[in-house]
């Protein structure tokens, strides 16, 4: 059976590189596309698609036929954060599954999701690279071994939010696995900030923005007389793609909503 795929923001970077990663992958077909800033622009010359002979709708509603009916089965989200409330508000309602790959959603965010989706499912991750979410687990898995740690985020200068929700999720998880950590010894900064942010159980979290990357993290995590550096590379978007895929074959298996790709995994 062939999944119908729907992309938000398909003009975008991301949007352009799932619209092709759908187009090529076997079981999924892309059918729809939204994006404001492209309406009625067929996506083949948006995305680059070469069977995208149908045009980029402007509103959620145009994921629907003329009788108010889904014309997809899952949709895949990479816009900004007030956009992907209101689409995921918009597939809840009419029982369309959704990927997510924006970033900023808050605890509250998640429990409205959690509340809303009974129709379809929603799977939201910080990071849909398979490398990253092991580099992730394995910080999780350390955690209990090491007293003191840091963690370093590294984006290209279009990325609008700091720090990267892949360093946050990486903390928390941190700080669930062990609550020994060593107190910060600065006792004076020369440079307000020069320490990074506070992170989760004081976890401090360094957020670089640079021309010419796409999206690195370092875990660096120390005890008495060793040290153990985790780094994850993503070179390209290109890296992100087969994680994608990965969830919009199974996000129909995984009920409710689901924060990251560690069940789809099986992790």
């Amino acid at each position: 059976m062939t999944i119908r795929v729907g992309v938000f923001g398909a003009g975008g970077r991301m949007g352009s590189a799932v619209a092709h990663a759908i187009h090529g992958a076997d079981g999924l077909s892309l059918v729809a596309a939204v994006d404001p800033s492209y309406e009625g622009i067929h996506v083949r010359e948006v995305t680059g698609v070469p069977d995208g002979n149908f045009p980029v709708g402007s509103e959620p509603t145009s994921l629907l036929d003329p009788d108010g009916r889904p014309t997809v089965d899952v949709t895949v989200d990479f816009t900004h954060l007030d956009a992907a409330r209101g689409n995921l508000e918009f597939c809840a309602v009419h029982g369309i599954h959704a990927v997510v790959g924006t970033s900023g959603f808050t605890e509250d965010d998640h429990a409205e999701i959690g509340i809303a989706f009974t129709r379809s499912n929603c799977l939201i991750a910080p990071n849909f690279a398979i490398g990253a979410v092991l580099m992730m687990r394995f910080a999780e898995l350390a955690a209990p071994y090491f007293d003191t740690a840091e963690i370093v985020e590294l984006h290209h200068n279009a990325k609008v939010d700091a720090p990267s929700g892949t360093a946050v999720s990486t903390a928390e998880r941190m700080a669930a696995a062990s609550d020994r950590w060593a107190p910060d010894p600065t006792e004076r900064e020369i440079i307000a900030g020069a320490r990074g942010a506070v992170g989760p159980a004081g976890i401090p979290i360094h957020s670089v923005r640079l021309r010419g990357i796409v999206a690195h993290q370092e875990v660096l995590l120390g005890t008495t007389g060793q040290t153990l550096t985790l780094r994850h590379d993503s070179y390209d978007r290109s890296s992100f793609m087969p994680g994608v895929i990965l969830a919009v074959q199974r996000i129909a298996e995984v009920p409710g909503l689901t924060v990251g790709l560690d069940r789809i995994l099986d992790l």
